[in-house]
């Protein structure tokens, strides 16, 4: 039977906040890598992500929902059922999700890039409630595998999707702060610069506050200004400052600028 994040932890579903912090650190003491050895690295792994979102109440409530909608309706070997149909993008879109909601992470990411990854339509074949899920845990499988173009592709396609329709609702300023982290922080080292600028287009058109636009906008001015894009630089860092004249940092643009 596969790990769901309560029987990896040793747990009922109604456990408390006591009970699981006293069952990860029983368990993290027996199969932590300087006690047990490298073989258990990845168990601890696993151990360290369940404990991370059944720690926090609003991360365990969303995979609560996720995991009861989900998986409780089947009662066979639903996942052999998934797997013996590689040719069937709907199942393997659930197999991504099915793998996601059972630690098994980089099987849930081999069949998505061998979908297509960015280009697999997982909302047509998923409910939305199951592709919204699915889209943030894929997003943070990605981030932590250092693969931020992708998770920040998917989290601008759950942002837009929340906003049409909310369905998150008080989870949902976790998700853009896990955006906006992305953002201020890993982004721009990641990607081309030319990635960079149509990443910073696409956030200008999400409707954010105007402060963020303006630091978004800054960055992006520096971006066009290592391209050569004086002009462009120029015309994106006024509007910078028109959203937020008392934007911090500025001193070297605006020598560079002469603004």
């Amino acid at each position: 039977m596969m790990d769901n994040y309560y029987s990896l932890l040793g747990i009922t579903q109604n456990a408390s906040p006591q009970d699981i912090k006293k069952a990860f650190r029983e368990q993290a003491k027996r199969l932590h890598p300087d006690i047990a050895g490298a073989p258990t690295a990845e168990k601890m792994r696993k151990l360290l992500t369940a404990y991370e979102v059944l720690s926090d109440r609003e991360r365990r409530y969303e995979y609560d929902r996720a995991y009861g909608r989900f998986i409780d309706t089947y009662h066979f070997d639903y996942r052999t059922f998934l797997r013996e149909r590689p040719d069937d993008p709907g199942n393997q879109a659930k197999l991504v999700f099915f793998s996601l909601l059972h630690l098994e992470e980089e099987e849930a990411l081999a069949i998505w890039r061998s979908q297509g990854g960015l280009d697999f339509p997982m909302e047509r074949y998923l409910d939305r409630e199951d592709w919204m899920d699915c889209t943030f845990i894929l997003a943070e499988e990605l981030e932590k595998r250092q693969c931020y173009y992708e998770a920040f592709m998917l989290l601008i396609a759950l942002i837009r999707e929340e906003r049409r329709l909310p369905y998150f609702r008080h989870f949902m300023g976790e998700v853009e702060i896990f955006l906006k982290e992305i953002v201020r922080l890993k982004l721009k080292p990641s990607v081309d610069p030319e990635i960079y600028v149509q990443c910073i287009e696409t956030l200008l058109e999400m409707g954010f506050s105007p402060k963020d636009e303006a630091r978004w906008m800054r960055s992006m001015a520096e971006v066009l200004i290592h391209l050569g894009e004086l002009r462009g630089a120029e015309t994106v860092f006024r509007e910078a400052l028109k959203r937020d004249p008392g934007l911090p940092n500025t001193m070297r643009l605006r020598r560079k600028l002469q603004v």
